[in-house]
């Protein structure tokens, strides 16, 4: 079948499991960097491949989810974002050269702001496109006109100047369809080369914040340095997209901004893995009894059984990453499964895969004693009896 016949047939069956006039979901970089932080759930792949709104499926089951932010932390990040780009983006961009770019400080060239509005998501992103091609170009001419022997500009590489781009708009295909991504800033470096910019509003202590936040903030960002990648891999000479993304948060408990220069290859790589699983949901859809369908306004029986024709690979770090959590857990325990006790504790069970399984086995009634889990089993077992002062089991 031809590559076009192909994804027209994939787009058909998509929309079939969305529901007769359901409207797509739009993907964003928060559910891609959600995907990637969860590879191996196939449920997920094919729930946001196909724009099912997960956050009505999870009401219709029963298991309304309070995943997202609070309206206060909405608000709080908002206006913190607002101080942190005032002046232009002087202070921003004082973090960028700080932080990034230290050769680049004595520049003493203002930073450029373009407008990037334009009528609805695909006009912006060739809006943002556009600023970019021009950026590439200003930089390079710079550096021809300025980089010449004995130029004391061409001496630290410095070709253009600074450019700040608020909020651009950015598209990754994702399982045949745009996805469009919205960045806190993109800043082009006076070399031509591009920063991806994230602002959060938990705070820096001493110098360092949440680790589970920065690692979300970090799939999040390597979202965005993937959807550059294709914007600078069209133009010709391709800029050089930065993996060292800035972390921009309040310092302490004040509202100062303070960051930190966060490396994301190894989360771009996860995710661009992911991504090129998720162009071949039509695997998965396949293999769907007929008629499965997804859409929030089918009864609850019927409903059920579609979601549970996808396996899932549930762990407690769903909680705050996907909308069908709670539904996810409550099946999971109800299977006695011990994915529910958390990633790292399944994996050193091996294949013990229920809590039962692991009780039996501690207790001697099942499993291979030359198994390293069911050895470390029986062994815990024995210090906790002998720790107790109860008969070993």
């Amino acid at each position: 079948m031809p590559p076009q016949t192909r994804g027209t047939a994939l787009r058909h069956r998509l929309a079939e499991l969305r529901g007769p006039d359901v409207p797509a979901k739009a993907l964003d970089a928060r559910a891609l960097a959600a995907l990637a932080a969860n590879p191996g759930c196939r449920r997920r792949a094919i729930l946001d491949g196909a724009g099912v709104d997960k956050t009505a499926l999870a009401g219709a089951l029963g298991a309304p989810s309070a995943f997202g932010q609070s309206q206060f932390a909405l608000t709080r990040g908002n206006a913190f974002e607002a101080k942190v780009k005032a002046d232009g983006g002087a202070e921003l961009l004082r973090l960028v050269r700080e932080h990034l770019d230290p050769e680049a400080e004595s520049t003493g060239r203002a930073a450029a702001v373009p407008d990037l509005s334009a009528i609805g998501p695909e006009g912006r992103t060739a809006r943002t496109a556009l600023a970019l091609r021009e950026a590439a170009t200003a930089a390079e001419d710079g550096e021809n006109s300025e980089g010449g022997e004995g130029s004391e500009s061409g001496k630290g590489g410095q070709g253009g100047g600074w450019v700040l781009l608020d909020h651009p708009m950015l598209a990754l295909e994702v399982a045949g369809s745009p996805a469009f991504l919205e960045p806190d800033a993109v800043v082009v470096h006076p070399d031509g080369s591009w920063t991806v910019v994230e602002i959060k509003s938990f705070p820096m202590l001493d110098g360092s914040a949440d680790p589970a936040k920065v690692g979300a903030a970090a799939r999040q960002a390597a979202v965005y340095v993937l959807a550059l990648e294709e914007v600078a891999a069209r133009l010709d000479p391709a800029p050089r997209v930065r993996h060292d993304v800035l972390l921009v948060c309040p310092k302490d408990f004040s509202n100062l901004p303070t960051a930190s220069a966060v490396d994301v290859r190894k989360q771009r790589a996860v995710t661009a893995r992911q991504l090129a699983r998720l162009t071949r949901v039509q695997d998965i859809a396949d293999a769907l009894p007929e008629g499965t369908c997804f859409a929030p306004d089918l009864p609850a029986e019927q409903l059920t059984a579609a979601v549970e024709a996808v396996p899932a690979t549930y762990a407690p770090e769903c909680l705050s990453a996907c909308e069908l959590a709670f539904h996810c857990r409550q099946r999971s325990r109800a299977a006695d499964e011990v994915t529910t006790l958390g990633r790292a504790v399944r994996a050193e069970l091996g294949g013990l895969a229920t809590v039962e399984d692991v009780l039996s086995a501690a207790r001697g009634e099942s499993g291979d004693a030359a198994d390293p889990a069911v050895a470390a089993l029986r062994r815990a077992a024995a210090l906790r009896a002998e720790a107790l002062g109860v008969p070993c089991p």
